[in-house]
This record gives structure tokens, C-alpha cells and sequence, in this order.
């Protein structure tokens, strides 16, 4: 499928897939819905504690990098999982333009290490962090009780439903331990249904600049 770089209204850029009218990130902004959905409604919930988090969409590696700044913020200690199938290219790694828009550019190491960093292997970025990125496709995650915290950060139900299913959400309440939580940037009510059928507890929040609400589903 072709893809392009584009500039979201924040200023951060993403990839967008032509054939689906599809992006990595919200169009209303790359970095605002990153920082508001997996941040504010996430992280945040974990202050001064060491937690294991997963992410569902490794992508750009956007998630995991405002993760590591975060962190450093915050006093976390954090071992990361991002899972992907499809990674991305060098070429659109490098035309990413956060470290200019997260005034990072001094953690530019940290970014590119994170691109670098060979898969299938656990990986310290600093004192506090740690990185395991896995080629894997969703359906294949068999995690029991691992993690504190879920990024759900699939595309769209509207191109690819069968990433919103319960057979997926079942797999991801497994993979969580107990009183944990998962986010995602979803509202939509077929997606609320199949988190509460596996056993979530699901509660509607704000949503980012440009979507009205999002979804935190607790174990």
C-alpha cells in the first residue's frame, strides 16, 4: 500500500496509508493524542512506580519515546514491549520531526536507539527503561499477567475491525495483571462491548484534540 509522511495539526508528522484514508496518529495531532491518551490517562496513573507496559502498535515509536521522556519526569522505572508486525522503514524513521517538536533533540540518541535496537531482545535505554520490541502479530500475543498497563494503539475499527475483536481483548485482559489498566484513543460502542464481554470494566473519558472521547478499560 502507498504511504506518505504528513503534518499533522500539531505540527508532529505520521504516516498515512492512501488506499485505507488512514493514519498512524490523529490528523488533529500526532503528539497531543499520544501525550493525552497513553500519558494523561495512562501513565499517569502509575506515579513513582516500577510497571510493565505493552504496546499494541509499535509504529513510529512515538509512544514509546514521549514513554522514556516521561519517565525520566516522573521517576518511573519501566520495561516497555511494543509489538508490531509491519515495521517501518528507515527512510520514514527519519522523517519524523519529534525531537524538534518535543524540544528532545538532546535524547536524540534515545530515539534512534530505540529504532536500532534489534528485535526479539530486551534492551536497557537507560537506568529506568527498558525496551523489548517484538515482530508479532496481535493474535499471536500470549502474555499471562505481565503487565500493568496496556497502550492500545491498533488502526482504526474501521479498516481493520478484526483488531477490535473479543478474541483480542481476551488476549489483552490475560496479558494484564490484576488491577491494571488498558487505554486506547477508541470510543466506539462495539469496541466497548467486546472489552466488557472478556471482563473489563470500561469507563469514557475526553478524548484528545479533535475526538470527542476515548476509552480506559481496568482489570
Amino acid at each position: 500500500m502507498e504511504r506518505e509522511i504528513i503534518h499533522t495539526q500539531d505540527g508532529s508528522t505520521t504516516i498515512h496509508i492512501k488506499e485505507w484514508k488512514e493514519c498512524y496518529h490523529s490528523k488533529h495531532g500526532a503528539i497531543q493524542e499520544a501525550k493525552h491518551v497513553f500519558i494523561k490517562n495512562g501513565l499517569a496513573l502509575f506515579p513513582n512506580q516500577s510497571i510493565s507496559i505493552l504496546e499494541i502498535g509499535f509504529g513510529t515509536g512515538l509512544n514509546t519515546f514521549i514513554t522514556y521522556l516521561e519517565a525520566q519526569e516522573l521517576r518511573q522505572t519501566i520495561n516497555y514491549v511494543g509489538v508490531e508486525a509491519y515495521p517501518i522503514s528507515e527512510h520514514e524513521i527519519q522523517s519524523m520531526n519529534y525531537l524538534e517538536e518535543l524540544d528532545a533533540l538532546e535524547s536524540k540518541v534515545i530515539f534512534d536507539k530505540i529504532h536500532s535496537t534489534n528485535w526479539e531482545e530486551k534492551n536497557d535505554l537507560s537506568e529506568n527503561f527498558s525496551l523489548t520490541k517484538r515482530k508479532q502479530f496481535f493474535e499471536d500475543i500470549d502474555d499471562i499477567e505481565k503487565f500493568d498497563l496496556i497502550y492500545f494503539d491498533a488502526f482504526g475499527y474501521r479498516v481493520q475491525p478484526e483488531l477490535w475483536s473479543t478474541s483480542i481483548f481476551e488476549k489483552m485482559y490475560k496479558a494484564l495483571k490484576p488491577d491494571s489498566v488498558l487505554v486506547t484513543y477508541a470510543a466506539r460502542g462495539v469496541v466497548k462491548r467486546s472489552m466488557i464481554e472478556v471482563g473489563f470494566t470500561v469507563e469514557k473519558l475526553a478524548g484528545p484534540p479533535g475526538k470527542r472521547e476515548m476509552f480506559r478499560a481496568r482489570k
